[in-house]
């Protein structure tokens, strides 16, 4: 089982931490900027529903990102 979300991170981008989304609809957000690339089509015909959906995720991973760092710097600690 892959978890929902994965932090990532590449040294040909110094400054930008990468939240990949693994299940539908897939997406890669940089966090540095708020570029998202989606590698799935949402299927939802509904404009509205389609962003609140889009927006929720995003928010997801925002969270996921921080409730991680806030675990890592709790083992710092």
């Amino acid at each position: 089982m892959i978890p929902k979300f994965l932090v990532g991170d590449n040294t040909d981008y110094d400054d930008a931490v990468f939240i990949v989304h693994t299940e539908y609809p897939r997406f890669v957000i940089n966090l540095e900027d708020d570029e998202v690339e989606w590698f799935d089509t949402l299927e939802n015909e509904n404009e509205e529903e389609a962003t609140q959906e889009v927006q929720n995720l995003i928010q997801q991973a925002e969270e996921f990102y921080q409730r991680e760092v806030d675990r890592y710097e709790e083992l710092e600690d």
